[in-house]
């Protein structure tokens, strides 16, 4: 069966301010030391298993320029531009219907454009699994990631491990983020996984989950389908997609379903959460200083400053994020970088728009 991938690309990645903006995401910067953006890494990893004409980006109208400059061997027609952000669900809705009215049917792998993957064989070989299991009968099959620590931040897996498909094992459900304790728990029972919101499935499969759990969204997304391709697309698109209800794709449909499988991915998976991210995936020099861009560090240890071609010098400091960007610089303790958020709170209430 014809393997595609839906990519999502609609993200504001506002941890990553001042570099991440509403005109450039994260998804579209290079955070990594080989120059290369999120979204052509995501793109270049599943290239062996996905022909470039079967790769579909889900993106913000805003962003399709940026996709074609990043992107320019895919094809135009596959960057599906919704008028407004609402939610996975619909994302990967969109996505079905154009890939049903495109394919008979076919496999579709749903990724996420933020995410850094170390080992690629790796991750290959559980991509292909999840395929092989996907396209029996009408499974879901969904990615988690083994945990190594009690993270709070991340939703959570549990699977049942007497109940396996191949190298996968049957969900037994979806959990919020836990407490600190809870996490702990989750660990002990090694029954757990971090949920990585990435997922594999017939386009038929999804399609009837959609008809059965969101009927009012399915009914919408028809109406898209019925005009793709002609004069009339982006116009009921434009009139059908805002009023789509604004739920995930775990809420609406995974937390129901039947037939649902996780494998376990032990890849060097990082979602590159927020700025702390940059010390897993960058080198750090001796004093344990993560640097980018014309830095000089003095009694200086285990800081992130990203910089341009400004001098930047740091004497004295200690446990620091610093982003300097042409009209805004970020310094923040390590510490508080969960709340970099409140600064985009405080600018959009203080009408300071250029600054997002």
């Amino acid at each position: 069966m014809k393997k595609t991938a839906l990519i999502m690309a609609g993200g504001r990645g506002e941890r990553f301010w001042p570099k991440s903006r509403k005109s450039l995401p994260k998804q579209f910067l290079s955070l990594t030391d080989d120059g290369r953006t999120m979204i052509q890494l995501t793109v270049e990893r599943i290239r062996p298993l996905v022909d470039m004409e079967d790769i579909f980006i889900s993106t913000n109208r805003a962003y399709r320029e940026l996709v074609l400059e990043q992107l320019p061997q895919l094809p135009p027609e596959n960057i599906l531009c919704e008028p407004v952000g609402r939610n996975t669900a619909p994302c990967i809705g969109l996505g079905a219907v154009h890939m049903a009215e495109k394919y008979e049917d076919a496999l579709m792998m749903v990724l996420p454009s933020d995410h850094l993957i170390k080992y690629h064989k790796m991750y290959l070989n559980v991509l292909k699994d999840g395929c092989s299991i996907a396209e029996k009968g009408n499974n879901l099959v969904t990615i988690g990631i083994t945990p190594d620590y009690p993270e709070t931040g991340y939703g959570y897996i549990k699977f049942r491990p007497e109940e396996a498909e191949g190298n996968a094992y049957a969900v037994d459900r979806f959990v919020e983020k836990p407490d600190l304790e809870t996490a702990k728990e989750y660990l002990e029972t090694e029954e757990y996984l971090w949920n990585s919101g990435m997922f594999i499935w017939k386009v038929s499969t999804i399609l009837e989950n959609f008809q059965k759990f969101l009927p009012e969204m399915y009914a919408g997304l028809e109406k898209i389908r019925s005009v793709i391709g002609t004069d009339k697309q982006e116009m009921i698109l434009e009139k059908t997609f805002p009023d789509l209800e604004s739920v995930s794709i775990d809420y609406g449909i995974m937390e129901k379903a039947q037939n649902i499988y996780i494998l376990p991915g032990v890849f060097g998976w990082d979602d590159v959460g927020s700025w702390l991210a940059v010390e897993r995936i960058q080198k750090s020099n001796e004093n344990g200083n993560v640097v980018t861009g014309n830095i000089i560090t003095i009694h200086s240890k285990n800081n992130i400053i990203q910089g341009g071609k400004k001098l930047i010098a740091a004497v004295g400091l200690q446990d620091l994020i610093i982003v300097d960007t042409d009209d805004a610089t970020l310094i923040c303790e390590k510490g508080s970088a969960a709340d970099i958020k409140m600064v985009l709170e405080n600018l959009k209430i203080c009408n300071r728009e250029e600054y997002l």
